[in-house]
């Protein structure tokens, strides 16, 4: 691993609030690296501007002040250069499966015999072979979460980005979708950027943890993840696991307190407006 693939650096987000001359930001100053082939996580409490950071990532939105470069290069909106999976799967329901991790071929023009091998091997790749055939509603949501990665990878992009991708999802298989991501990610070599709000998630899936503080959204502190995950096999029940999770909850501690009392301060605002229309 060598080389930074995306710098963010001095990023600014603000709204523009409806019927007031002010704005609203939701990020400030965000300044982070990531490697090339690095996994790292944003962590942060609601309402930090995780989900506005990935937009501004994904292209979808433009920073305030401040850039952010993929390989140098200012990213100034979509590109099949960074593959994005998010908290609902955003499967084409008319598409079967293979049919739909194929739908960033067809964008590069990628010849159709060629695709299909291509989604053969990514449905492989994440375990679902024999399933290419089936449609959205007739898989379940893990597995629906499955082909949203194998699509987001068979374009081949320099970044992975991953907004809370296993939150909707039941314990069980977010911890198996979690072994499952860690495996793709050790053996396409793929940089991934991947937000969430749990810090169990982070410790086990990051090389490295960001910590974002409550609105706006800052770098509180970057934490290096040092665990052993091949020779342990209940790496969440060890003690090294157990550290470094207490480490990070007490950098989050008071953002989540203070988050909760933004969000309290914020509906009580809006209740003496409402009382005075």
């Amino acid at each position: 691993m060598s080389g930074v693939k995306l710098a963010l650096s001095g990023v600014r987000k603000d709204f523009p609030v409806r019927g007031e001359n002010a704005a609203f930001t939701a990020l400030e100053d965000i300044t982070v690296d990531v490697r090339d082939g690095e996994f790292l996580v944003l962590v942060g409490p609601s309402g930090s501007g995780k989900s506005t950071l990935l937009d501004l990532l994904g292209g979808l939105s433009k920073p305030t002040t401040g850039q952010i470069l993929l390989d140098g290069a200012p990213i100034t909106g979509p590109g099949l250069d960074r593959g994005i999976v998010f908290q609902q799967y955003a499967l084409l329901p008319w598409r079967t499966a293979r049919t739909n991790i194929e739908f960033g071929l067809e964008a590069k023009g990628i010849r159709r015999r060629e695709r299909r091998q291509i989604a053969e091997h990514y449905l492989e790749l994440v375990g679902l072979a024999g399933f290419g055939d089936r449609y959205p509603h007739e898989l379940s949501g893990g597995m629906k979460q499955r082909v949203a990665i194998a699509r987001s990878l068979a374009f081949d992009p320099e970044v992975l980005l991953m907004d809370e991708p296993f939150a909707a999802l039941d314990a069980q298989t977010r911890e198996s979708l979690q072994d499952e991501l860690l495996r793709i990610w050790k053996t396409t070599g793929k940089t991934i950027l991947f937000i969430t709000h749990g810090i169990d998630e982070a410790v086990y899936l990051g090389q490295r943890v960001a910590v974002l503080t409550s609105r706006p959204g800052r770098v509180k502190a970057v934490v290096d993840i040092a665990l052993d995950r091949d020779g342990d096999a209940d790496i969440r029940s060890s003690e090294s696991f157990r550290e470094v999770r207490h480490h990070i909850w007490s950098l989050l501690r008071d953002e989540v307190a203070r988050a909760q009392g933004q969000e309290t301060a914020a509906l009580a605002a809006t209740d003496r407006r409402a009382s005075h229309v």
